[in-house]
């Protein structure tokens, strides 16, 4: 099943945590203990905290979100059951360690035994990392939690509760942090992150503007491409991605005109394409979104996909079939029809339609010529690199970026 790699000697470390098939004959897959979904799941918060006997929350939320109240949906569930909690919200996009590391002192001033992170991606990667280094204290520095770090202790408990229908970082083993100094952003891959309990309320994320529906969905939509085709995909994420790809494409456009039937899809297909691939890893759309983010601040959602459909093209020629089964999920008519060129050129097409019904641009006007040896450089360096499943050069990299001048 798995003849393109003949030993583990040859896997850079972050394939190896995911490719452990290759080691042991294994396949790994990690998940919530317990996840919720469906309108009114947030009240199943207070279930579960009064279950697992815990005294005081640390609630992680950004500033935007408890400006238009949607913290306070949770907190007033906590308020309503008398249940303590102290909220921190110095949290931006694209969080930076210091954020990490203030959020670790807060937390141990607040004298919390669990989080309640609310928020898309930034608010959990802060709250996984805040509650890593909690029970990892050696680990206080941020940098050395890069790849797959040797962490001994589970997280802090986690509650965790999606406000985008994009990162699924809900049920996802992984993190990314913003090296301001270094200018740029670092993946850490730990199963002792994981969320120990998943609540995703589609009516969490009806506040969401349009841009930013449009642009977590696409990451989902990414998470979903780069699951199925990375190094490490095997049968059982290739059927998480497959019906996530499906459910994101029905659902994306209804839900970026905020009607009911396309959020509740939405939030469901992008929490079955973090089902997947937290567990294989994703590709270098991600590690070059990763690296445009740091450089340009440009959101994470935007960056994956405007590079997608151009990383598709690149890989298509090492994805043997899975393009047909892509252009397929995605509602492609005729395609058992099509030649091998076609199906492919189908699938690509597909995600461009989409991309652009949903308003995402296809060029980066901050983008510099000069700047593309530091972006190439740092996405080749990026975790998320190795699981492509074409091997990319710097040069390769630097091609790609040009594609979105």
């Amino acid at each position: 099943m798995h003849s393109y790699i003949d030993t583990a000697k040859s896997l850079p470390e972050t394939l190896k945590f995911y490719r452990r098939d290759v080691i042991t004959m294994a396949n790994r897959i990690n998940l919530n203990g317990t996840s919720f979904h469906g309108a009114g799941a947030i009240a199943e918060i207070v279930n579960e905290a009064q279950a697992h006997g815990f005294q005081k929350a640390f609630v992680c939320s950004d500033p935007d979100l408890i400006k238009f109240g949607v913290t306070k949906k949770v907190t007033d569930v906590l308020d309503e059951a008398g249940l303590a909690y102290e909220i921190y919200s110095d949290i931006k996009a694209n969080p930076t360690i210091q954020n990490v590391q203030n959020g670790v002192a807060a937390f141990k001033s607040a004298e919390a035994d669990y989080i309640v992170a609310i928020g898309g991606g930034s608010s959990m990667d802060t709250a996984k990392a805040i509650g890593i280094i909690i029970a990892n204290p050696e680990f206080e520095d941020v940098r050395s939690l890069e790849g797959t770090a040797p962490t001994k202790n589970p997280c802090v408990p986690i509650i965790a509760v999606p406000t985008t229908a994009g990162t699924a970082a809900e049920v996802t083993i992984n993190y990314v942090i913003t090296d301001v100094e270094k200018k740029r952003k670092f993946v850490c891959v730990d199963p002792h992150d994981m969320p120990v309990i998943a609540v995703v309320d589609p009516e969490m994320m009806s506040s969401m503007p349009k841009g930013l529906t449009a642009s977590t969905g696409m990451d989902a939509l990414t998470h979903a491409i780069e699951g199925y085709t990375t190094k490490a995909a095997w049968e059982m994420t290739d059927m998480f991605h497959l019906k996530a790809i499906e459910l994101i494409s029905k659902s994306l456009r209804s839900a970026v005109a905020n009607e009911k039937e396309g959020r509740e899809g939405m939030a469901l297909g992008q929490y079955i394409a973090g089902m997947g691939f937290s567990n294989v890893g994703l590709g270098i759309a991600h590690s070059m979104a990763h690296t445009l983010g740091a450089v340009y601040d440009t959101p994470h959602g935007v960056a994956c996909a405007m590079m997608l459909p151009i990383v598709m093209e690149y890989n298509a020629e090492c994805t043997g079939e899975k393009y047909k089964e892509i252009a397929k999920a995605m509602g492609v008519e005729g395609v058992d029809d099509m030649s091998v060129e076609e199906y492919r050129k189908a699938a690509v097409d597909a995600v461009r339609k989409l991309s652009v019904d949903v308003g995402i641009p296809t060029k980066l006007e901050a983008l510099k010529e000069e700047d593309l040896s530091f972006l190439a450089e740092s996405a080749h360096a990026d975790a998320c690199a190795p699981g492509n499943p074409k091997d990319a050069s710097v040069e390769d990299l630097k091609d790609l970026f040009r594609k979105l001048m």
